[in-house]
């Protein structure tokens, strides 16, 4: 773990995968904490290029995922402005000690903590509160013609996902298509 005098760096069991908690201020009038700051996120081994932010707003039950680029892969710096989720990252990198495995965390607008996820890994999150809102940084920018998804329910996955008993999530119809990581292109 690296804290910096704003930030706490905390590697998950995927180590390149990063939870970050901010130190968060707070008196009668609110909160003040730091997203960002170039320099702790250098300290602590993210020293890529931020290039596009992405705001998202979403209901319970929806599950958006799990997304990569082929080509332009993209690190994302995630957190939620409202409400709660359940966020995953995907090893995909072939040459990876950790090919095929996942890390998930709850994410909220509560805890304002933050989660790295750099660029070789499948990301997605499912909505546990009754609406959220995720924002995030990304490495490289959006390229739909490399765009990809993998079924979040991939068996060889086997991610635990927060879901309801017996309900299953909201998708869209291109996250309905994904495939296994078996048939996916990968990075």
């Amino acid at each position: 773990m690296l804290e910096s005098s704003r930030m706490k760096f905390t590697p998950t069991s995927i180590p390149d995968v990063i939870l970050i908690e901010p130190d968060v201020f707070g008196d009668e009038r609110g909160f003040f904490l730091e997203t960002y700051r170039a320099h702790s996120f250098a300290e602590a081994g993210i020293h890529l290029p931020f290039v596009q932010d992405n705001h998202s707003g979403s209901r319970r039950g929806i599950l958006r995922g799990l997304h990569y680029q082929v080509r332009q892969p993209q690190g994302k710096l995630v957190r939620v402005i409202a409400g709660e989720i359940y966020d995953v990252a995907v090893d995909i990198r072939r040459s990876s000690p950790y090919f095929g495995r996942w890390i998930g965390a709850c994410l909220s607008a509560e805890t304002h903590q933050q989660i790295w996820v750099p660029p070789g890994f499948a990301h997605g999150f499912y909505v546990v509160s009754e609406w959220a809102e995720v924002v995030y940084k990304t490495t490289d920018y959006y390229a739909p013609q490399w765009e990809s998804c993998i079924r979040w329910d991939d068996p060889q996955l086997a991610i635990h996902w927060p879901l309801p008993p017996g309900e299953g999530p909201v998708l869209s119809a291109k996250d309905a298509q994904g495939v296994s990581l078996s048939e996916a292109e990968l990075v």
